[in-house]
């Protein structure tokens, strides 16, 4: 059945259209209503349950829970629960550490006042409070495509169709998607948002920013034995397992019931193809001072997710006619504190204040300047302006001397009022282009995992309560499958097969043959492909709303 001969899809009407409940998206809505109660507003999200697909670390500046929501510390059932007690920062040795002293880190890295959470707990409260303000919160509903009248402005989106076949025919329980109409439009999909992605290219919002650049953040929630565990620590590293010339670190955060999130991070720009970010996380906890803090304990969650890292000099022009990007969608993430959720809800908020007065002007339709002519010289840019060399210095000089020009960097951003002696350095190319052929490099070894401190992929997207339904088309698409063989495998010996930290992707010989399969069922949704694919020909588009992992307490 063509698209012409497709019933006509059921629409609703809203004045504002939110995709995304993440700290963003809920922030948004909340504040609309804030501002007026009386507007209507509907908050798309395609995880089956409101944060089943937020991961983050996190350790959470309260900043814009603060703004947003004055009284909530006097509240008792807030997310909230395990303040910051002590900060350490550390170089790791293949068989030491070496802490770096407090007083030598520019303030801003300090941590006092910060708070352990989940963040898919925040975003299940956030939810709970735009549903007070009568905000329609609707899981479970991927919005998979922009809607645009007839002179190229947005006007809603339309979720996806479902009880869609392999072949792409509609099956027995087959239900047309519904398209959401809204005065405004805010994207906040997160990290390389499907919508958001083509936004960009649409209205080229891009061409004055450096590229994005991004990290593959890996997660796991562990239970310590009680000795082993400090609530409220928050232990950051980098260093071993990975090179000096690959970005990346690590976090362990302590939080109640003797458990502890132990994470790794590693920068997409790396250049060696068979280098496998899932392996060097699993690597990292066979450090002997990581590993006696998980002697005798159980994993019990595991997920991934997409960081991105280009700061200041990546984000894009925010506006385009009928709505904005906010939170992940647009890149507001501090990388040096490993922060973003804070920003992320400060730009939900600065967009609902440009759309509610617009609306109240009569307004539609259009671009929300207030909002794009205010972000840097707001709370958000002046996080980010401080920070905006750190990531440029590291990519060009490596980890150690490029941290070392950074934290000088930092600390005369902070001592002069976001002065530099480097002005502001642009990022120099796509992490997909730094992917360098096969040739220039070997092989590395991992070892096997040994079941108690290193897993398997398999193994851990069991623990991501990942689902997709076999039966439909595969929401990851090839642009070009004679591409794939000729250079992501011929070329760059099948990165793919490693990137992906869910085991989607494999090549398997078949009748002498290299073969390329695509196993979307294991897909978590970190995007990685879409990102690293060293000729962009991986394009990762929204499965049927609902699906993907169910992250009970990431």
């Amino acid at each position: 059945m063509s698209q012409e001969q497709l019933p006509e899809r059921e629409s609703m009407e809203f004045d504002v259209v939110i995709v995304g409940a993440g700290p963003a998206g809920l922030a948004a809505a909340i504040r609309l209503k804030q501002l007026n109660s009386e507007l209507s507003v509907v908050v798309l999200e395609k995880g089956a349950e409101v944060g089943a697909h937020i991961l983050s670390g996190a350790v959470v500046d309260p900043v814009a829970v603060d703004q947003l929501l004055p009284g909530w510390r006097d509240e008792d059932d807030h997310p909230f629960t395990t303040p910051v007690a002590s900060d350490h920062f550390n170089v790791l040795t293949a068989n030491g550490k070496f802490r770096l002293p407090n007083f030598a880190m520019p303030p801003l890295m300090n941590n006092h006042g910060n708070f352990i959470v989940s963040l898919g707990n925040v975003c299940r409260w956030l939810a709970a409070k735009a549903e007070a303000l009568e905000v329609e919160v609707y899981p479970g509903f991927a919005a998979a495509h922009v809607l645009y009248d007839d002179d190229g402005r947005v006007i809603g989106v339309a979720t996806g169709d479902m009880g869609v076949q392999a072949d792409g025919t509609p099956g027995p329980n087959f239900e047309r998607g519904m398209a959401l109409l809204g005065k405004y439009v805010l994207i906040g999909e997160g990290v390389r948002g499907s919508l958001a992605k083509q936004l960009i290219a649409r209205f080229d919002l891009d061409a004055d920013c450096s590229p994005q650049k991004f990290g593959l953040g890996m997660k796991e929630l562990w239970e310590l034995k009680p000795e082993h565990h400090s609530e409220g620590l928050v232990w950051h590293s980098l260093g071993w397992p990975l090179p000096g010339s690959t970005d990346g670190g690590s976090f362990i955060y302590h939080i109640g019931d003797n458990q502890a999130y132990v994470g790794f991070v590693v920068a997409l720009g790396y250049k060696n193809p068979y280098l496998s970010p899932f392996e060097e996380f699993q690597r990292f906890k066979t450090h002997p001072h990581v590993a006696k803090v998980l002697e005798g304990g159980k994993r019990i969650a595991y997920g991934a997710r997409a960081i991105t890292q280009g700061g200041w000099q990546s984000v894009p022009k925010l506006v385009f006619p009928g709505g904005a990007l906010i939170g992940c969608s647009a890149g507001f993430v501090n990388v040096p504190r490993i922060k973003g959720s804070h920003n992320a809800m400060l730009s939900g908020m600065a967009a609902a204040e440009a759309a509610a007065a617009a609306l109240a002007d009569g307004r539609s339709g259009d671009e929300l300047t207030d909002y794009e002519n205010g972000w840097r010289a707001s709370a958000i840019g002046k996080d980010l302006k401080k920070v905006r060399n750190t990531k440029p210095l590291v990519t060009r000089f490596g980890t150690y001397v490029g941290m070392m020009f950074a934290g000088f960097d930092m600390w005369v951003n902070t001592l002069l009022g976001s002065f530099s002696f480097f002005g502001t350095l642009k990022h120099q190319k796509a992490d997909y282009q730094a992917t360098e052929p096969a040739a220039n490099h070997s092989p590395i070894d991992y070892p096997k995992p040994d079941g108690k401190l290193t897993f398997d992929r398999l193994s851990s997207v069991f623990l991501s309560n990942t689902n997709h339904e076999e039966s439909q088309p595969a929401h990851l698409k090839l642009a070009d499958d004679a591409l794939q063989k000729s250079s992501e495998f011929d070329v760059y010996a099948g990165p793919s097969s490693r990137y992906c930290p869910a085991g989607v992707y494999e090549w398997v010989e078949e009748g002498g043959e290299a073969k390329f399969v695509i196993n979307f069922q294991n897909c978590v949704h970190c995007k990685t492909c879409d990102i690293k694919d060293p000729n962009q020909n991986i394009n990762w588009t929204t499965p049927q709303g609902g699906e993907g992992p169910v992250y009970p307490n990431m």
